[in-house]
């Protein structure tokens, strides 16, 4: 038999470690002295114990490895579920830290640009009233969907998406109870025998050229994101002239989400 200390060594795993995994249920001694409350160990389970230590660097908690430990069968379905999250969250914390390096390195800034006169085919997205991240990345997991679902039905009937696509509140939505609130959209390019077509499946109208100010935050998109790229908009000044914040439109790239609001100006 091995002492808890010998044993400690053995397996590199500290005597207050030992004690929690054997009050989990983990890594029970061979036998405890029911006088003293020693705990000893046998040679074998230095197996067991390096087995654990194994999965809890994998960053397995201590629930997930009792259960790979008691149910062998389940183990492979287990660990492949924790890597599929591991590199979730890998892919995640390497998006954050790309995201973090441009914002630092390069504040991002509003800017003027002219906005060409175009066609747009718009669809309503029904999603939810979300005040909290969960509520907003499932939101956007609904606005990705119906984005690419319009540029498909768009290119079914024969038109070219013509640009970024983006989204944009529904008027007179913003605070309803009941959804839609937002409108997907896409510029085409398009006859009108296949403007005609789209028009039982979708809004096709004609937007006037105009100008906006834009500003691109880098990342995914986010509430954060989103809040400060209108707090940066509404303080650029402008000159006898104001933002339509309520049109505000959002351009998901792969490289970050563009915020552009029509400029009106005074007179």
């Amino acid at each position: 038999m091995l002492s808890i200390k010998d044993f400690s060594e053995m397996a590199h795993l500290s005597a207050q470690t030992l004690r929690y995994y054997h009050a989990e249920g983990l890594l029970v001694p061979a036998r405890v002295d029911e006088q003293t409350g020693y705990r000893s160990y046998t040679f074998d389970q230095v197996e067991k114990a390096m087995l654990i230590t194994v999965l809890r660097q994998a960053g397995l908690g201590v629930k997930q490895v009792r259960r790979a430990l008691g149910e062998p069968g389940v183990a492979a379905a287990l660990l492949a579920e924790h890597t599929d999250r591991v590199r979730r969250e890998r892919a995640e914390q390497d998006e954050a830290l790309r995201t973090a390096r441009d914002l630092l390195e390069t504040r991002p800034e509003p800017c003027l640009r002219h906005v060409p006169a175009m066609t747009v085919v718009s669809k309503p997205a029904p999603v939810i009233r979300g005040d909290d991240q969960q509520g907003w990345d499932l939101n956007e997991t609904v606005l990705e969907a119906a984005t690419q679902d319009l540029v498909r039905t768009v290119e079914s009937y024969g038109a070219v998406p013509a640009g970024t696509p983006w989204r944009t509140l529904a008027p007179g939505s913003a605070y309803a109870g009941k959804g839609p609130f937002w409108l997907v959209r896409v510029a085409v390019r398009a006859d009108a025998a296949t403007l005609a077509a789209l028009q039982p499946v979708a809004e096709v109208r004609e937007l006037d050229a105009g100008e906006e100010l834009s500003i691109t935050m880098p990342g995914r998109h986010s509430m954060a994101k989103y809040c400060t790229a209108i707090g940066r908009l509404l303080v650029h000044p402008l000159e006898n002239a104001f933002l339509d914040i309520g049109r505000l439109r959002h351009l998901v790239r792969e490289d970050g989400v563009e915020f552009s609001a029509p400029i009106r100006r005074a007179g």
